[in-house]
């Protein structure tokens, strides 16, 4: 079976192919049902390996050229010429200019974008949870396509399924974090339920940041994967239903 994705008009090019995949259309089961590619949680190796496979196979790419970085919630990026050898960098941005080779970000509830600058052909993927954003994964992405030849103007970026404002209460802690470092992000945040809480709106700091970074092509899905838990994984639903583990998204890239 081939998985079924989601793709941006953004990111549609004749030698671009990219997809934001659910949870559909996999081998996995139980709370991995179905379509769980994360080699870190506690589903089934051959299971996650053959969903893997499928969606590489759904982009028309080779399954052992699709890689994904050991995610931290760090700014880290690794620029990359082919897949791993060994263990994956930690790290959560990619980066690369080699043709074939699929750059994959693993989710469920953070942030994942897709970014491409088809003149150039150079094409990256960044994980962003909060921690992540706030670091500067998105604009050391940036940078790191640039070395590679990629011009910010050019630079098309766009945003799958996440956890969105309406779901993502966040304690007073946050906002500090936040405004410490940047005084007008104070605009992403709302009122919460109560007076020590707040409601982040995590996509629209990340759009803002490349923005600030001079990437203004940005395309965002719209979609929250906490409202959608049977269209996507999510570790906040997860923690709700008290479940022992959740699967992951893949959301990938590659330049043809």
């Amino acid at each position: 079976m081939t998985p079924p994705f989601l793709t941006s008009p953004l990111l549609t090019a004749p030698n671009l192919a990219h997809g934001f995949f659910g949870r559909s259309g996999g081998v996995s089961t139980g709370v991995y049902a179905s379509l769980n590619v994360g080699p870190g949680s506690d589903d089934k190796p051959d299971d996650v390996t053959e969903n893997r496979r499928r969606c590489a196979a759904a982009l028309g790419c080779e399954p052992d050229r699709l890689v994904t970085n050991y995610q931290i919630h760090s700014s880290d990026v690794v620029i990359i010429d082919a897949p791993w050898t060994e263990a994956p960098a930690k790290a959560d941005g990619l980066v690369t200019k080699t043709r074939g080779l699929v750059l994959g970000v693993l989710a469920a509830d953070c942030m994942a974008w897709l970014f491409a600058d088809p003149e150039a052909g150079v094409i990256a993927a960044a994980h962003a949870g909060w921690r992540g954003a706030l670091a500067g994964v998105l604009e050391n992405t940036v940078a790191a396509m640039e070395s590679l030849g990629a011009n910010r103007s050019d630079i098309r970026a766009a945003l799958g399924p996440c956890l969105r404002q309406s779901n993502f209460e966040v304690g007073l802690d946050l906002v500090d974090a936040f405004t410490e470092k940047f005084t007008d992000a104070e605009t992403f945040f709302t009122p919460g339920k109560s007076a020590q809480k707040r409601q982040l709106d995590l996509a629209g700091f990340g759009a803002w940041r490349l923005r600030q970074s001079g990437v203004t092509q940005i395309d965002d899905l719209g979609l929250c994967t906490l409202a959608t838990p049977e269209a996507y994984f999510s570790y906040r639903a997860s923690r709700r239903g008290a479940e022992t583990d959740y699967g992951r998204n893949l959301s990938a890239i590659a330049i043809r």
